[in-house]
């Protein structure tokens, strides 16, 4: 038996995590009773009685959980911001490489990606890679994402009845150019140069898209949009979550909510012989947040990475 606690569990993710889990026999869940849910001392010793424990904090606030771990056995996965560049902690994002996943297998510390930035990874990454494309191309990323991402208090705002008219329509923002998902896009990429990322919230509740565009005429080794789709296919090979489309698989839309529910990412390839379009799609409380934490939960045990998903 895995005794699992959520810090943080009655946050979007942390309650997501705790549905993923409800189901499962192999799981027992430490719960803490309201008036204990903030106690540093209440929260110290369930940390420490657990095997596995998601942090679904802000920032300081993972920091500070971390800091009061003393068991040895335990393994922590942060689903904030705090550790995603620190390279003591594993990257969550297994399908990158076999060493992405054996630091997940071995580590005690994971850093749970972004959601934004688990679309732009998927799709830069196998770039830089395979040496198609400099560490200084000059990136730009275009990204729609349901409203469930915008946290409890921006989920009410968007569902109260008497909501702001400016609501029903796609918003931009992250308007300095200095989201916070950007300095684990730049790592993990081993980017040069900072990319240009462009998110919208919109009106729906859960979903996202991230787009990539890319000139043939920059890449180093310069394929057609047939052969990057195949290079995807190869790179992520049989991952049980990432699926390359297929050519004209979704006609002429990219739906942003299809994937609501599950942990699976598409990767679509678009374009002509001078433009590439790169597309990720994923549910962003799945693959790109809660999904994505009991996956890394699974392969840290020693377990089937599929089990509680779809």
């Amino acid at each position: 038996m895995t005794n699992v606690f959520i810090d943080g569990k009655e946050g979007t993710t942390g309650l997501q995590i705790y549905d993923r889990l409800g189901g499962r026999k192999d799981v027992s869940i430490i719960s803490l009773p309201e008036e204990l849910r903030k106690d540093e001392k209440a929260r110290k010793e369930a940390i420490n009685s657990a095997d596995v424990v998601f942090l679904c904090l802000p920032d300081a606030a993972a920091v500070q959980a971390v800091s009061l771990v003393e068991s040895e056995k335990v393994k922590i996965i942060d689903a904030s911001t705090a550790h995603r560049t620190n390279p003591s902690w594993a990257y969550g994002f297994p399908e990158l490489s076999k060493e992405h996943r054996r630091k997940i297998q071995t580590s005690r510390f994971i850093a749970n990606p972004g959601c934004y930035a688990s679309g732009f990874i998927s799709l830069v990454y196998p770039l830089i890679k395979g040496d198609l494309v400099e560490r200084d191309y000059p990136f730009v990323c275009h990204a729609v994402s349901g409203y469930s991402g915008a946290g409890k208090k921006g989920i009410a705002q968007y569902e109260e009845a008497n909501r702001a008219k400016e609501l029903d329509s796609p918003r931009l923002y992250g308007l300095s150019l200095s989201h916070k998902h950007i300095p684990e896009m730049m790592n993990e990429c081993s980017l040069t140069q900072k990319p240009i990322f462009n998110p919208y919230v919109c009106d729906y509740y859960c979903g996202m898209t991230v787009n990539v565009p890319v000139f043939v005429k920059g890449m180093k080794k310069k394929l057609s949009v047939k052969e990057l789709r195949e290079y995807y296919k190869e790179f992520y090979g049989n991952s049980n979550f990432i699926k390359i489309a297929e050519e004209g698989e979704c006609g002429n839309f990219i739906a942003a909510n299809v994937f609501a529910g599950t942990n699976t990412m598409q990767i679509l390839v678009n374009g002509n012989d001078e433009q590439i379009l790169l597309s990720s799609r994923f549910d962003n409380l799945g693959k790109g947040a809660s999904g994505a934490a009991v996956q890394n939960m699974n392969i840290a045990l020693g377990l089937n990475e599929t089990i509680s998903l779809v």
